[in-house]
C-alpha cells in the first residue's frame, strides 16, 4: 500500500470514478431515440448515394426510404438489391408489406453476422461523411446539424467526398 492511503480510501475513490463513468455513459448515449439519422445506399459502379434524412431511424422510415429508392429505379426493369446488416430494423416484420409490394423488384442482401463493415460499401462513405460534417464539433441546434449534413450530401453529388472502389 502507498504511504498514507488506506484501503477504504482507494475503494471510495474507485466508487466515485465508477459513478462518474456511469453518469457520463448514460448522458453521452442517446437512450430514447436518435435526433437525426441518415439512411443511405450507394449505387454500385458509381459514387451516387441515395439518402433520406429522418428524425428517427425505425421501420417506418426505412419503408419510406425503400419507396424513395424504388421511385428512382422502378423504370430500369432490373431488380434492386440493397446490402444490409442484420439489424432488427432491416428484418422488421413491419417491412413485410413493402417487400411483398416490390416482390421480384427489390430485396435485401443480408451480410453475414459479425462480418464487419468492410463488405458494405456505404460504411466507408459514412466514415468520410462524418469527418466532413465535423466529427467532434458541436452544433448550436439540430437545424444547424441538419443543414450541414444536407450540405455535405449535396456537395458529394457534385464532387464525391468518397470514391467507391470494387
Amino acid at each position: 500500500m502507498s504511504a498514507g492511503i488506506s484501503q477504504s480510501q482507494i475503494k471510495r475513490d474507485e466508487s466515485l470514478k465508477r459513478q462518474a463513468w456511469v453518469r457520463y455513459r448514460s448522458w453521452s448515449r442517446v437512450t430514447s431515440g436518435v435526433l437525426l439519422s441518415v439512411l443511405g445506399a450507394v449505387q454500385y459502379g458509381t459514387s451516387k448515394v441515395f439518402y433520406k434524412i429522418v428524425p428517427h431511424f425505425d421501420a417506418q422510415a426505412l419503408r419510406q426510404y425503400i419507396h424513395q429508392v424504388m421511385a428512382t429505379f422502378r423504370t430500369t426493369g432490373k431488380e434492386v438489391v440493397m446490402v444490409a446488416d442484420r439489424s432488427g430494423i432491416h428484418r422488421a416484420h413491419k417491412l413485410d408489406p413493402t417487400l411483398e409490394h416490390y416482390h421480384n423488384k427489390f430485396r435485401f442482401h443480408f451480410l453475414p453476422a459479425h462480418c464487419g463493415h468492410h463488405l458494405n460499401p456505404i460504411e466507408g462513405f459514412w466514415r468520410v461523411m462524418k469527418d466532413a460534417i465535423g466529427a467532434g464539433r458541436c452544433f448550436a441546434n439540430l437545424h444547424q446539424l441538419y443543414q450541414r449534413t444536407r450540405q455535405v450530401l449535396m456537395a458529394h453529388h457534385e464532387r464525391p467526398i468518397y470514391e467507391f472502389h470494387w
